[in-house]
């Protein structure tokens, strides 16, 4: 995995992750249902009702594990925002490609977004030996 696009098929074959967030010097975690853009960004949907999105408008600051299984993950840290108009459109394209049923939940009325931007990342295969650990920074 020498560039960052390298980790999209790892990501892509995924559909859940476990989300960190933090309230008043709290951690809070929950899983979702994610899909990975072609430039890494990480789209959810939840509640705008929710913990998660309460953290989120008042610290962006989010940590993500992808892909427990089989001895691999990718640990992500970013920073989460609620797209709007045309981003909004784009996060939910690719929303949608992966989790059709997420346009039964647009009409929610307290439905929401969010997209996280990595900042940092960590593959780590501890299926080998050695383990394969990689770190990538971007932005």
């Amino acid at each position: 995995m020498s560039a960052p696009t390298s980790l999209l098929p790892f990501l892509r074959a995924h559909r859940l992750a476990v989300v960190s967030t933090v309230r008043a010097g709290a951690p809070q975690a929950a899983v979702v249902g994610i899909a990975a853009t072609d430039t890494l960004d990480i789209i959810f949907d939840t509640l705008s009702t929710s913990r998660k999105y309460a953290n989120i408008v008042a610290d962006p600051r989010v940590a993500l594990a992808i892909g427990w299984d089989a001895e691999q993950t990718v640990q992500i840290e970013g920073i989460a925002d609620i797209p709007a108009g045309d981003e909004l459109a784009a996060c939910k394209q690719a929303y949608f490609a992966v989790w059709p049923d997420g346009r039964e939940r647009e009409r929610w009325r307290d439905i929401a977004y969010v997209r996280v931007r990595p900042r940092w990342l960590r593959y780590s295969d501890f299926s080998q030996a050695p383990p394969r650990i990689q770190e990538l920074r971007l932005g």
